[in-house]
């Protein structure tokens, strides 16, 4: 089955706008001060909206001073902290902190109200939304420090005192959670750290302990070495690596037995992926020492039909390219004639603009490298040119059964499905924990 060339555009191809490929999905706002807005009139909150006192008489259990954070807790990160020191526990120490949601009444100590939890400093008990509260942890009061929590990957609550950890409690409230604090006894003052000072108890080690939990249920999941060693063969041949591959194969020959994978697909994948192997080996490696002209000349030797339409992407993108590399030599004038020439018939294109705006950006910066465009002129823009080339030729293969084998590998189709599934869970946990973010996890990038 042969696939049309206008069937591919730019993004399935692999082209992303600068960063667009590390995306900014898990930035959200974060609590930084408390919400006097919201506030009841039994306490009072100094002017940098970071500390609290009681002021009312506490004769009743409705004259609470209870007070949130300006937003919810973050839910796009593993966990979420933050921490109380009792500066004064007052005549009764009537001092709690947890998190509730929007519709708390702020006269209720958090855990007396549903979907609310609390952890209490006169008792040591916590409260979840039930007037009578279960044994959890120490009494706490003047001089200590209290933290509370989010444990997004393990759904539950938890809370410290003085930097060690008490324990958690399972989170079944949906929806976003504010921290909060209560205070109920005369002269009772607290102070809040929503990040500003660094934690009393090591949220990072608690974090990082938590991912590695994570990584060794991974690791526990055993694949035969055969597969592995066929996800990286299929790759090497479906991007037309044709060197590396030779020297893959003799390095692991008679190493590996056939992967199961062959078997069940009875030799089909990689029969498609060494239809013209040295065209796409010698195509790639002249796209990418950016000797574009004659990277034209074979195509229209070879493949007459991917470049006879003059506004096919694979022409637009090898184009770009050419414009590129005359920009990345300093070649102004040059770029400036050969726009006009080839790149002037896509400026009306709207699927093209994008990365023709880009491409003519380039121009008006002395430094273009270090300029927002500069990343067209990375060796990784040169790969992009070469996979959509590539997957162009493998379209023309007649024998091809599935025209999705022409624009990706079977790794990266696995990849595919692990951040499909990874989205999902999410999903199924109330859109709450750390957003999965492939290039993030592939480059080695650290998260919250």
């Amino acid at each position: 089955m042969q696939i049309g060339v206008s069937g591919f555009d730019l993004e399935s191809l692999g082209w992303r706008r600068g960063s667009e490929g590390l995306s900014k999905d898990d930035e959200e706002e974060v609590p930084t001060h408390l919400n006097t807005m919201n506030s009841c009139s039994f306490l009072g909150v100094s002017t940098d909206k970071l500390s609290i006192q009681y002021t009312g008489e506490a004769l009743h259990g409705h004259d609470v001073g209870a007070v949130q954070s300006n937003c919810p807790a973050p839910t796009k990160r593993l966990v979420y902290y933050f921490e109380i020191f009792v500066r004064d526990a007052g005549q009764k120490g009537s001092i709690s902190i947890g998190f509730t949601n929007e519709r708390f009444k702020m006269r209720r100590q958090p855990g007396w109200e549903a979907n609310s939890y609390g952890y209490h400093g006169d008792d040591g008990l916590l409260y979840h939304g039930q007037g009578k509260g279960d044994a959890f942890g120490p009494t706490f009061g003047t001089g200590d420090t209290v933290g509370g929590g989010i444990n997004y990957a393990s759904n539950e609550l938890f809370f410290t005192k003085n930097g060690g950890f008490l324990g958690s409690v399972c989170k079944d409230v949906k929806g976003p959670l504010f921290p909060t604090i209560g205070v109920h006894s005369p002269r009772e003052k607290v102070d809040v750290n929503f990040g500003q000072r660094r934690f009393v108890f090591d949220i990072e080690a608690f974090a990082a302990e938590e991912r590695m939990k994570q990584q060794m249920a991974i690791e526990k999941v055993s694949l035969p070495l055969s597969i592995s060693h066929w996800i990286v063969r299929s790759y090497l041949l479906h991007y037309g690596y044709q060197d590396t591959l030779t020297s893959f194969d003799i390095a692991s020959k008679g190493t590996f037995p056939s992967s199961p994978i062959e078997h069940q697909n009875n030799g089909t994948i990689e029969v498609e992926e060494m239809y013209a192997l040295s065209h796409r080996k010698l195509l790639r490696q002249l796209i990418r020492s950016g000797n574009v002209d004659l990277a034209f000349v074979k195509l229209q030797e070879w493949y007459p039909q991917l470049v006879q339409d003059n506004t096919s992407t694979v022409r637009f993108l090898l184009h770009c390219q050419k414009f590129i590399e005359l920009v990345r030599v300093g070649l102004l004038e040059e770029a400036v004639t050969y726009a006009r020439a080839e790149l002037a018939r896509f400026f009306a294109m709207k699927p093209y603009e994008d990365l023709l705006q880009d491409c003519i950006a380039l121009l008006a910066y002395e430094e273009p490298s270090k300029s927002s465009v500069g990343y067209l002129l990375d060796v990784a823009q040169r790969e992009v040119a070469a996979d959509a080339v590539n997957a162009m030729i493998l379209s023309t293969n007649p024998n091809s059964k599935d025209s999705k084998n022409c624009l990706h590998s079977c790794l990266e189709r696995l990849l595919r499905q692990l951040t499909a599934c990874c989205l999902e869970r999410r999903a199924l946990n109330g859109d709450q924990g750390e957003v999965f973010n492939l290039h993030r996890v592939l480059l080695g990038e650290g998260s919250k």
